[in-house]
């Protein structure tokens, strides 16, 4: 059996016995209604994952790794610019049982987000914008010193990768796909967990069961019995009484 069909095989266990997680069934009835609640609360978690990522991009040396951090920082810099518009129509919302303060809270929360997302650091640096009639004019008199080594010439040759660009080119791309299969066997690995956990739950509640069914078992051998060796004395007893008529 191939490690795809195992984890199909514990996703289908772990919905079909969602029932039985009575932590999950309790967060759910706790932020069930409340959608803002729940999708401001997955940009929180993204947020803080985005900074451990730029924590350890900031302390990684391997430079094909810095490179694959930072993109996938930036992807998910993106994503969460795109979910502030649905926060801000969910902010507008108003929910049973959430107070007057709380309510004028959530859009000054909602305002913040951008510049937090845009205040994680991805690698990027913006060029310094010069504007101005001194800035052009310094900028036109050393560009007419500029001198090319090509002579002019930017054919294919000129632009041949190196050993060493092809080199950390293959590094990025190999550990951009050894990320790639890891964050896989995490998902893969939490999945297999939590099936677990749900059927040692059900194993658990099963036990206790058959513990509660054994004094009643007993109770009914015990009856079994009685009425068994009742019914033998009266046979014995109506066979006596035949043979006397």
């Amino acid at each position: 059996m191939s490690v795809i069909e195992i984890l199909t095989r514990v996703d289908a266990i772990c919905k079909k016995y969602d029932k039985y997680d009575v932590e999950k069934q309790r967060d759910l009835n706790v932020s069930g209604e409340d959608a803002f609640a729940r999708l401001y609360a997955a940009v929180e978690s993204d947020i803080e994952t985005a900074l451990q990522k730029a924590d350890t991009a900031k302390n990684e040396k391997n430079r094909a790794s810095v490179v694959a951090i930072n993109a996938e920082i930036r992807r998910t810099k993106a994503k969460l610019l795109e979910e502030v518009p649905k926060l801000q129509r969910l902010a507008m919302k108003k929910v049973k049982g959430l107070s007057p303060e709380e309510f004028a809270a959530r859009n000054d929360l909602v305002q913040a987000l951008p510049d937090r997302i845009q205040a994680i650091p991805d690698g990027g640096s913006a060029a310094p914008k010069q504007t101005g009639g001194w800035a052009a004019s310094a900028s036109a008199s050393h560009n007419n010193n500029i001198k090319f080594d090509s002579d002019g010439r930017f054919d294919d040759e000129y632009f041949r990768p190196t050993e060493e660009s092809s080199q950390f080119r293959n590094e990025y791309e190999m550990r951009k796909i050894k990320q790639a299969c890891a964050d896989y066997s995490d998902q893969g690995l939490d999945m297999i967990s939590e099936g677990l956990d749900t059927l040692k739950n059900m194993a658990q509640d099963m036990n206790e069961e058959v513990d509660r069914q054994v004094p009643l078992m007993d109770e009914i051998d015990e009856k079994v019995d009685k009425a068994t060796t009742d019914l033998r004395n009266t046979n014995v007893r109506l066979k006596h009484t035949v043979n006397q008529v």
